[in-house]
């Protein structure tokens, strides 16, 4: 589905959107705990500077967590071409045997990194190649037309795997480009939320990943109720955005699933007059996706821009997204284009850290 830009979007240009931040505030690393990075509370009008342990006292007894299950995949992939030339792939999504050419379940969307794009039919030997403790990719085309800037491969393995399987076992943690250092243990670890459950993100929903055990035990004891949604992140997330109209971008698609029982939560907490938190945009843009289509499931490329109106989620916890950056736009439609450049002023000031594994805000619907 595609929500067309309102007239108030349309007053906007991209680089309204921008906003200098020192280097050295990107975070590379996670905070030494989940729930011991920063929280910057935006829920009125003066910003007060918490940790993210408080959260729960910032919510009411009633109110609905809904947070975004999916489960972050290995999908960095390295290999060779037959004539010997090096290569990335990174896995943007797994085709459900529906969508294969051949009906299975072996066939992926990827991006590619190398000198010269294979021509149809040919084979990529990945983490070695098939028969040599690896797997092969054999290039079925351009995605999802011939004019696509993705491309389609049958992953060949040893019998019985899966391309999960093979990414489990051959690939790295796909972590954004602005995280200098290689995947370690560590980012297996933390680049990955304590309730992800449903494989296939090649990014992490981040403003989730700041939850922990504890945290969600003081929530519960609190009387916030929890609920999720799936959205599979796509690298696409991270893209800049090449125009300088807001209404001539296209937005990445996305699959997303709502399973029965969080609309009936949702239906629930506003019978009893509570509040819909979503945590993170992706929640967010999974939620207000099926207010527009009434679909629960399939895929989205919903933009979300000042104008917007926003028909389920009350409350947002989400992180710092970078500058001229279609989640700015989300964030700056949720609670007000000029709270949030105070709020990013504020954070700045107060050396709050930045993006994936950076600090995180609590706002309020404008």
């Amino acid at each position: 589905m595609n929500t067309p830009l309102s007239s108030v979007a349309r007053e906007f240009s991209v680089a309204d959107f921008d906003f200098q931040l020192p280097p050295e505030l990107i975070a590379q690393h996670p905070a030494p705990e989940r729930s011991a990075s920063r929280l910057l509370d935006g829920t009125s009008a003066v910003a007060v500077d918490r940790i993210f342990r408080e959260l729960p006292g910032l919510l009411d007894a009633g109110d609905l967590l809904v947070f975004n299950d999916t489960q972050v995949i290995k999908a960095r992939l390295f290999g060779q071409k037959a004539t010997g030339g090096q290569l990335e792939m990174l896995i943007e999504r797994v085709l459900l045997p529906h969508e294969a050419s051949d009906g299975s379940a072996h066939e992926v969307v990827a991006h590619l990194r190398v000198s010269k794009k294979p021509l149809k039919g040919g084979r990529l030997h990945m983490a070695g190649g098939l028969g040599r403790g690896g797997f092969d990719a054999v290039f079925l085309g351009r995605w999802p037309d011939e004019h696509g800037q993705l491309f389609r491969f049958r992953l060949l393995g040893p019998a019985g795997d899966t391309p999960y399987d093979l990414m489990a076992r051959h690939g790295h943690v796909p972590l954004p480009p602005y995280i200098e250092h290689t995947d370690s243990a560590d980012d297996e670890r933390r680049y990955q939320t304590v309730f992800a459950r449903v494989p296939g993100a090649v990014a992490a929903p981040t403003a989730a990943l700041h939850f922990d055990d504890a945290l969600l035990a003081a929530l519960e004891a609190r009387g916030v109720q929890r609920a999720s949604v799936t959205l599979h992140v796509g690298a696409g997330t991270f893209a800049p955005m090449k125009v300088e109209r807001i209404a001539d971008h296209v937005m990445h698609h996305e699959r997303y699933a709502i399973p029965a029982e969080t609309l009936q939560a949702i239906a629930d907490c506003r019978a009893r007059g509570g509040r819909v938190v979503a945590v993170g945009t992706t929640t967010v843009r999974t939620l207000e996706s099926w207010a527009r289509s009434g679909e629960t499931s399939g895929d989205t490329n919903i933009f979300i821009t000042p104008g917007f109106d926003f028909h389920v989620v009350d409350r947002l916890v989400t992180n710092f997204h970078l500058p001229q950056s279609t989640l700015m736009m989300l964030v700056s439609a949720f609670a007000g284009f000029d709270h949030i450049r105070s709020l990013y002023a504020h954070a700045i000031e107060q050396r709050y850290r930045f993006f994936s594994y950076g600090d995180a805000m609590l706002l309020q619907r404008a």
